[in-house]
């Protein structure tokens, strides 16, 4: 069997695993996530996409099905696997720093349907689960798209600045009770939906008919913001890589760390008050990148974009920490 092939089942098979041991041994009850499960959470698939990195940065061509014997020299496979290695870095950390303001989104979301927070883990797990199959069709359809129509970067460029100035305007939340929450109440009226939540169940059975609950709403919910939040992301890291593989693979470790991520940040998001400005302003670096390679042949190194991205990020944080929030 090619080496790709045996590439792509691997790492299926190890996204499976962690899934099950996730859902199906260590949170098993459903409880309230605390800090400090979640920074090691946090710490160990941060842990696991830097050991993927260190596996392209030597292994490159598995992803390809190629061998040292396809290369020219040496050399020519050295420059491959760390342009390779610095195009899932630069990848991994666009999608990661994009999806905290989608962590937000996310908290708003909870908040506003009035969820316990016992729940918010089953729903992120499953909501995450579709991101896996949805980022998958989305990726390698736009992968096929760049391929044949190298001038769609560009205008995904001018959408993600467009984008990025449109974070500066941010609007609040008001808290509501679930049953009095517009969506659940529409759905109640136009759908088989219940008011009331049946604990972590997302289908209940009332007088042996099968009703959607609102955790089942919220899910969808959820999982139609990160679609969402995908038509910036996607086309961000495609910014840095058009391997679609390489693209791939560096959303499915950020977004299989957003559980943790969103626990993490859940209580400190008004500490980093900052930090959606400074996404805002990386998606208009990124959306101007795009525009400025396409138009004008002007490029910023995979290395370069990896500085800046973490550099953005920095800085909205360490402002965040210095200048307290009116």
């Amino acid at each position: 069997m090619p080496t790709h092939y045996l590439f792509f089942i691997g790492f299926f098979v190890f996204i499976a695993a962690m899934l099950v041991l996730d859902l199906g041994v260590f949170n098993k009850k459903d409880h309230v996530v605390g800090v400090r499960e979640a920074a090691l959470t946090t710490a160990m698939w941060v842990a696991l996409a830097m050991l993927f990195a260190l596996l392209v940065r030597f292994r490159a061509e598995w992803i390809h099905g190629l061998s040292a014997a396809d290369f020219a020299s040496l050399e020519a496979l050295t420059a491959y696997r760390k342009e390779m290695a610095n195009q899932f870095l630069a990848g991994y950390f666009i999608e990661e720093s994009l999806s905290i303001d989608n962590i937000f989104v996310m908290i708003m979301i909870f908040v506003s349907f009035g969820i316990d927070k016992r729940y918010y883990h089953r729903v992120l797990f499953w909501g995450i689960l579709g991101a896996v199959v949805l980022r998958f069709i989305f990726i390698f359809a736009l992968g096929a798209i760049v391929t044949k129509f190298s001038w769609v970067l560009a205008l995904f460029g001018v959408l993600l600045v467009y984008s990025g100035v449109k974070m500066f305007a941010d609007k609040g939340e008001k808290q509501m009770d679930t049953a009095n929450h517009p969506v659940v109440r529409f759905a109640s009226r136009h759908l088989r939906a219940t008011t009331e939540l049946d604990g972590h169940n997302f289908f209940s059975r009332i007088d042996g008919r099968l009703f959607i609950t609102p955790l089942f709403i919220v899910l969808l919910v959820i999982e139609f913001s990160d679609i969402i939040f995908a038509v910036d992301s996607i086309p961000a890291v495609f910014s840095v890589s058009t391997d679609p593989i390489i693209v791939y693979t560096s959303n499915i470790f950020a977004i299989m760390g957003l559980r943790s991520l969103f626990f993490l940040l859940s209580d400190m998001a008004d500490r980093f008050w900052l930090l959606h400005y400074g996404l805002g302003v990386l998606l208009c670096f990124i959306g101007l990148k795009m525009v400025a390679h396409e138009f004008f042949g002007f490029e910023i190194s995979t290395v370069e974009s990896l500085c800046v991205i973490l550099g953005i990020l920095a800085c909205s944080v360490a402002l965040s920490l210095l200048i307290k929030k009116k």
